[in-house]
C-alpha cells in the first residue's frame, strides 16, 4: 500500500455506529476522542435513539454525525425540532439521506427537500453530508444519482458513499462524478473488519422489519464475510490505494460502516497505521 496516502485516509476516518443499547459504553471504551462519530437512524425505531445516543456521545467529548434521513420527519415542525435539539446538542454536522422509511412518516420522500429546508433555515449546521452510490442503488438508476449529487451539492459540502467492495467500481464512480462536475469532498464508505455470524447477529437486532429489508437488499454482501477469519477491507484499500489517493479524486477520508463491531474496527485501523508507518521508514 501507499503509506502516506492512505495513512492520511485512515487517520480522517468516520465510524458509523448504530444505537444499540451497549454503543456508548463500547464506544467510550475503544475510541478516541478524534474519530469522528456517524450515528444510523432506523426506519423501525425512528430517530429518538439516533438523537438520544448523539447528545449522549457529544458530552462525552465526541464530534457526532447524527442521520437525519428524510422519510422520518413528520413535518416542518418536526424537523425544527430536531434541528433545535442537535443544535443544543452541540451538533454542527449532520448527515441527509432519503432514508428507508415506506412509506414516509411525512411529506419529505427524498433528501433534496430537506436539504433546501435546512438553507431556507439559514443553514444552522455549518457541515452537511449527503450520499453517493459507487455500486448501483436498487430502485435508482445510476445517472438519476449522479443527477440527485449534483442538485444537493449546492446545500451540501460533503458526499458520503454507499459500501463498495470493487475497487475497479469505486475508481471508475469517483473519475465519473468528477467529470460531471460534482467537486464536493467525498468520504469513501468501507465496510469494516467483521464475520458474517457477527454481521447476521448486529442486522437481526436492528428489529424485525429492518433486519429482513437489510438481509433482502444486501444479501449479496454476505458470502464477502464467509470466509475463515471472516472480511477485511485491506485488499481493497490496497487496490484501490491509486484511485483513493489521487488529487483530482478530492476524497477527504474513510466512513468505515463498524456494523457495530467497534472494537475490531479500531483495533484493525490502529494495527494497520503502524504497518504503513513500518512501511513509510
Amino acid at each position: 500500500m501507499g503509506a502516506a496516502g492512505l495513512g492520511a485516509l485512515l487517520e480522517s476516518v468516520r465510524y458509523e455506529v448504530l444505537p444499540a443499547r451497549a454503543t456508548e459504553e463500547t464506544v467510550l471504551a475503544h475510541v478516541p476522542r478524534d474519530v469522528v462519530l456517524t450515528v444510523t437512524a432506523s426506519p423501525v425505531k425512528g430517530l429518538e435513539p439516533t438523537l438520544d445516543l448523539t447528545g449522549r456521545l457529544t458530552a462525552h467529548g465526541y464530534r457526532v454525525v447524527p442521520h437525519v434521513p428524510a422519510r422520518l420527519l413528520r413535518d416542518d415542525v418536526h424537523l425544527k425540532e430536531v434541528v433545535e435539539r442537535l443544535r443544543g446538542a452541540g451538533v454542527d454536522d449532520v448527515f441527509v439521506p432519503a432514508g428507508d422509511a415506506d412509506p414516509p412518516a411525512g411529506p419529505y420522500d427524498g433528501a433534496l427537500p430537506v436539504l433546501r429546508r435546512l438553507t431556507e433555515l439559514g443553514g444552522p449546521f455549518a457541515r452537511v453530508g449527503i450520499t453517493g452510490y459507487p455500486e448501483s442503488h436498487p430502485l435508482i438508476h445510476d445517472d438519476l444519482t449522479v443527477q440527485a449529487m449534483w442538485d444537493k451539492q449546492a446545500h451540501a459540502d460533503h458526499i458520503v458513499s454507499n459500501l463498495c467492495f470493487d475497487p475497479r467500481v469505486l475508481g471508475e464512480w469517483i473519475a465519473r462524478i468528477r467529470r460531471r462536475g460534482i467537486t464536493l469532498p467525498l468520504y469513501v464508505g468501507v465496510a469494516g473488519p467483521v464475520q458474517r455470524a457477527k454481521l447476521l447477529a448486529v442486522a437481526t437486532r436492528i428489529g424485525v422489519g429492518e433486519s429482513t429489508r437489510f438481509l433482502t437488499r444486501h444479501a449479496s454482501w454476505f458470502w464477502r464475510f464467509a470466509a475463515p477469519g471472516g472480511y477485511s477491507p485491506d485488499g481493497l484499500l490496497a487496490r484501490g490505494e491509486r484511485a483513493l489517493t489521487a488529487p483530482s479524486a478530492g476524497v477527504a477520508g474513510l466512513h468505515l460502516f463498524t456494523f457495530n463491531q467497534i472494537g475490531e474496527t479500531e483495533r484493525w485501523r490502529r494495527r494497520l497505521l503502524e504497518r504503513l508507518g513500518t512501511a513509510a521508514s
